[in-house]
């Protein structure tokens, strides 16, 4: 697969979205507010904890927005509503079954051993569990999976700049790219938070009137309905058939499978279990912000507050995607298996669902706070990599391998020169894609590769104390190696020796990741020799004093306030959703 730009993404062209002084001056209010936060929150930051983890200060509610900020970037954004655009409602998964199970699990089981352990990353808390050759693999993959990320997230907020300006995409990308660096840079993990927070309100605030308004137009839900039309690609299969996509369940067209049941199947084992737990469990971009809370009922919490707007905001990005798939004329005819001219790079694609659906329906003013809305997802998910990268660089890179016992203003520094690196690289990561028509397709194959089988090795370590660290890193390296074979049988671009469409191949690769994690580290720990049970105390479950787990005032607050009783309300929200629909 070619990584360069085209070059109709290269050279300028007409701005896509026809925007005026007032949408200009939304968009520079919005600015000016950023740039506001990043200067204040510098004068927090004393030391090298301020820094990467805000010092440990922040109270519940400001880390539970940021969680979901956090990742309410190209992932939620444009990747969610360009699958609205080609397959529909089967994308709630993502929410439903692949997002809020695995967010109530990290806050009521896997917060408290990172928390209480008071380790600085996730990789830290892999080399506490198993050792140099764990922790040396998690932290380079980690790292490499932010850099490849955060270049999603850059190009996306590139597109905007490029249709706002008609500006050659180079140039748009490096000017997102020194916006996000400018406030990262000043502020560390508490710029990044605090205009996380901002930004979700901004985002929510610019994507509810486009999907009302959309909404309004095709005639409400029932004449949304109507209007659907099946899914064909270029040789005209039909890839998604109109009951297909007006439904959740069994969501073939989102699996790739023909049967219901593999597709049941492969949604809830592949996307709801090992894709999602793998993702929200031991990602740092997510767990960093529960870490910088103010104690361990707070960060308990975190993910469990984040996950009541979680469930919701299908209806702000998946929506809009549907309603562009039956009003832009443009997304109507690629849904026909036609190449319509336009879009952010010169060919329409899922990607430009969104921004389309913008120019039709937003009138000036509404429409500049649509914009100011996707730049501040696109800038939140960004600044989410390259903090989290920064961190891990710095802490399990820099200072373990590189240089040692060098003081807390040395490690500073190198923090914000690795944040200055990271966004460097990726400006250049953000061209590989460029080259996918669907965002998610790209996303979720990193996720394979990386998250999944270190979900089995983190979940098989932390309830069972006899696995060793030997099994830790070549769980972990057959695992990743696993996903990426299968990745690169069933890519008919390459080796094609199977074939799967949507999604379907990445549940596949990240499944046999995780099995072959667990098989690999189950066989290595009983033919070598574990760690003594007295150094597992606060990171395996059985070592662990249950008084070590839960804060004990906890119990004397409100229902509403308690880590558990909320983790259930939002159990029973999301299955009376998924029964709904």
């Amino acid at each position: 697969m070619s990584v360069t730009l085209s070059p109709v993404a290269l050279a300028a062209a007409e701005p896509l979205i026809d925007a005026n002084v007032v949408d200009y001056l939304m968009v520079a209010l919005y600015f000016a507010f950023v740039m506001g936060i990043g200067l204040a929150a510098r004068r927090a930051v004393s030391d090298s904890i301020d820094f990467f983890l805000s010092g440990r200060s922040l109270p519940a509610w400001v880390t539970g927005l940021a969680f979901i900020s956090a990742n309410l970037g190209a992932v939620e954004i444009m990747g969610m509503s360009a699958n609205g655009a080609q397959i529909g409602l089967p994308t709630v998964h993502y929410f439903w079954v692949g997002a809020i199970p695995a967010m109530l699990f990290l806050g009521v089981v896997m917060m408290p051993f990172y928390y209480g352990s008071k380790v600085r990353s996730v990789p830290e808390f892999m080399f506490r569990r198993f050792g140099t050759g764990a922790h040396l693999v998690n932290a380079i993959s980690f790292a490499l999976a932010q850099l490849l990320i955060a270049g999603v997230n850059l190009y996306l907020l590139g597109t905007i700049v490029q249709a706002l300006l008609g500006w050659p995409l180079w140039v748009a990308l490096i000017v997102a790219a020194v916006i996000v660096l400018s406030y990262i840079t000043l502020g560390g993990l508490s710029a990044a938070i605090y205009n996380e927070v901002l930004q979700f309100f901004v985002i929510v605030a610019a994507l509810l009137p486009l999907t009302l308004i959309g909404l309004n137009k095709v005639g409400g839900w029932d004449g949304l309905m109507d209007k659907m039309q099946p899914a064909i690609d270029a040789e005209g299969e039909t890839t998604a058939t109109v009951a297909e996509q007006a439904s959740s369940w069994p969501g073939t067209a989102l699996s790739g499978f023909d049967s219901s049941i593999l597709s049941v199947v492969g949604i809830v084992f592949g996307l709801g279990f090992v894709l999602s737990f793998g993702y929200w469990t031991t990602n740092f971009v997510e767990v960093q912000r529960a870490m910088a809370s103010n104690s361990i009922s707070a960060a308990r919490k975190t993910p469990i507050i984040g996950a009541f707007p979680k469930m919701f905001i299908p209806f702000i990005v998946i929506l809009p995607g549907m309603i562009a798939a039956v009003l832009v004329t443009e997304m109507v005819e690629l849904k026909n298996g036609g190449t319509p001219a336009g879009g952010a790079s010169g060919e329409v694609k899922y990607n430009d669902a969104l921004l389309l659906l913008m120019r039709d329906v937003l009138p000036n003013g509404l429409l500049g706070l649509a914009i100011a809305g996707l730049l501040a997802a696109f800038m939140a998910g960004m600044a989410a990599n390259i903090s989290a990268f920064n961190t891990v660089f710095s802490y399990d890179l820099w200072q373990r391998y590189i240089r040692k016992d060098r003081s807390d203003d040395y490690y500073l520094r190198i923090g914000r020169l690795a944040t200055v690196a990271a966004t460097i690289i990726a400006i250049f990561t953000a061209s590989i894609a460029g080259n996918f028509s669907n965002i998610m397709d790209y996303l979720q194959t990193l996720f394979g590769f990386f998250n999944a089988p270190l979900f089995a090795t983190f979940i098989l370590g932390m309830f069972w104390k006899r696995m060793t660290p030997t099994a830790g890193w070549m769980g972990l390296v057959s695992g990743t190696l696993s996903a990426v074979l299968v990745w690169l049988a069933g890519n008919p671009d390459i080796l094609g020796w199977f074939s799967l469409p949507g999604q379907g191949l990445a549940f596949v690769a990240a499944s046999t990741a995780f099995v072959v994690d667990i098989v690999v580290s189950v066989v290595v720990s009983l033919a070598t020799e574990p760690k003594p049970a007295s150094e597992l105390k606060g990171l395996v479950y059985s070592e662990t004093p249950k008084e070590d787990l839960i804060d004990p005032d906890e119990a004397s607050k409100p229902w509403y306030q308690r880590t558990v009783p909320l983790a259930l309300l939002a159990s029973v929200m999301v299955l009376v959703l998924n029964f709904i629909f």
